[in-house]
């Protein structure tokens, strides 16, 4: 791992990140980046800003995320429902993601990391939209870390637009009569297309809640929430995330192996079928 070589011996995050398997490092992380609001009203100060200390987390996460050998991180900057929010700090979101793309292009040039935006970002204002975009060009050509911001996003907005779409290229091709939809299809269509699924969903500040955030990509992501506020969130709280998902044993759906060989010796010839008359029995 790329981070071991910025962290000191004797550094705590160093010790941390030698119990790490390289091997099994998260191919995708998404992150819901929550808490700025609460870490400035416990301070005593305005709402934004907190959104301002979050841009540094922003910046440290990202580097520690590609020195990690992550090869996807997906933040959400911004969600559809976000519009709801006071004028004045909606305002201030958007100077901050200037600032951050501004200031950020060298570093994601240096770390050759790809910025992507996922959403409906032609809603964005003008000068927002021209910068986003400015910057995902010049990174076009990154094969490192590939960095999404999701903004303006919505996952039901997602798969609906993926479903529309499937219509629509039927609809063109003259076969909408005989479309049949399957997972693949859409899967081929969201915003996230060609990229693997989150492996980890991170959440801060403690709320217990998907937020309407890749509904689809996360169906057997691993969750982690912390309590810490994401201002708060540093490079310890990220190993701490990871090691934890390290430590969890995935099966998607099936049994782990010895589970599997538990059940294979327990079933003799004939058991299944006394099972089944058994569970006929007991649901009378």
């Amino acid at each position: 791992m790329k981070l071991l070589e910025e962290l000191a011996p004797g550094d705590k995050d160093r010790e941390l990140a030698l119990t790490l398997d390289p091997a099994k490092i998260p191919a995708h992380i998404a992150i819901i980046m929550d808490g700025n609001g609460r870490w400035a009203k416990r301070r005593g100060l305005p709402r934004v800003a907190g959104h301002k200390v979050g841009v540094n987390t922003v910046r440290t996460t990202v580097e520690d995320c590609a020195n990690l050998g992550v090869k996807a991180l997906t933040l959400y900057a911004f969600s559809a429902e976000n519009w709801k929010r006071p004028a004045t700090e909606v305002e201030v979101l958007w100077r901050l993601l200037r600032f951050y793309l501004r200031h950020e292009l060298e570093d994601l040039q240096r770390n050759n990391i790809r910025l992507q935006s996922i959403g409906r970002v032609e809603a964005l204002p003008e000068r927002v939209y021209e910068e986003l975009r400015a910057v995902e060009r010049a990174t076009a050509r990154n094969q490192g870390m590939r960095l999404n911001l999701a903004i303006n996003y919505s996952a039901r907005v997602e798969i609906t637009d993926a479903v529309n779409t499937i219509i629509d290229e039927a609809r063109i091709g003259g076969k909408l009569d005989s479309l049949v939809v399957n997972e693949k299809m859409i899967a081929q269509r969201l915003y996230t297309a060609g990229l693997p699924e989150p492996d980890l969903l991170i959440r801060t500040s403690g709320e217990m809640r998907v937020s309407n955030f890749l509904l689809w990509q996360i169906a057997y992501a691993e969750l982690y929430v912390t309590e810490t506020l994401w201002p708060d969130f540093n490079r310890t709280e990220l190993l701490r995330a990871v090691l934890d998902f390290q430590r969890r044993e995935r099966r998607f759906g099936g049994l782990a192996p010895e589970q599997e060989t538990g059940a294979a010796a327990g079933l003799n010839e004939g058991d299944g079928e006394q099972e089944m008359e058994e569970i006929a029995v007991s649901s009378q």
